[in-house]
């Protein structure tokens, strides 16, 4: 006797991308991340995203918005004034971002457009502190471009948490960074097994070529 075909069987995690179903995700591109000289020093980090990631991620969100495909930040952000409402580990690492505050907007270099949604987060993975799982169904997007920082933290966290919701997760490697580049190599390595591991350019190609026609 035969068993029966099974119709959810995938090839592998690069299965061809659809605009209206993907999203660039843009994690904690903020001031109080890069703002060098206030926070704790970090060469590595800093050389990193001012050298190439933040570029990247530049050229990613054109090329998304080229295609239609939608764009969202998050950042790290108080929902009160004195931050009562922050989870337990940012009071223990002492992370305090003022609701409206400069620390808490995008960085000029990679700001949103137009209507492109901001949402405030208290977690590492924004999948635990905010509504945005809610908001990318509502849209219909099943596909998520992470970028942003840190790789070994929020990246990782969200890559993880998107993968078992059921979202297809893409990591774009050069357009996240940690303190080192070994740490950053390392968390790719770790949880690569949750996502698809693209870099900008090949995930600009695989956009051009999937949704040009």
């Amino acid at each position: 006797m035969t068993e029966p075909r099974r119709k959810d069987v995938y090839p592998g995690r690069v299965l061809p991308l659809s605009a209206e179903r993907c999203g660039l995700l843009v994690i904690d591109v903020q001031n109080w991340v890069m703002d060098e000289a206030n926070r704790q020093p970090r060469p590595e980090f800093y050389e990193a995203a001012r050298g190439h990631v933040i570029g990247n991620i530049g050229r990613l969100a054109d090329s998304c918005r080229q295609t239609g495909i939608e764009v969202i930040y998050t950042v790290m952000e108080n929902f009160t004034d004195d931050g009562r409402d922050r989870s337990l580990d940012y009071k223990l690492s002492n992370f305090f971002i003022p609701k409206g505050s400069w620390d808490a907007k995008v960085i000029d270099e990679v700001a949103p457009r137009g209507d492109e949604m901001i949402i405030p987060k208290t977690s590492s993975s924004l999948f635990n502190s905010t509504n945005f799982e809610y908001l990318v169904r509502n849209i219909g997007l099943d596909t998520l471009f992470v970028t942003g920082f840190l790789t070994d933290q929020c990246i990782d966290h969200t890559i993880r948490d998107g993968a078992d919701r059921g979202f297809h997760m893409v990591c774009v490697s050069d357009c996240c960074a940690t303190d080192t580049q070994a740490r950053h190599q390392s968390a790719l390595a770790a949880f690569k097994g949750y996502c698809r591991m693209e870099t900008t350019d090949s995930l600009i190609a695989a956009i051009k070529r999937d949704t040009s026609g």
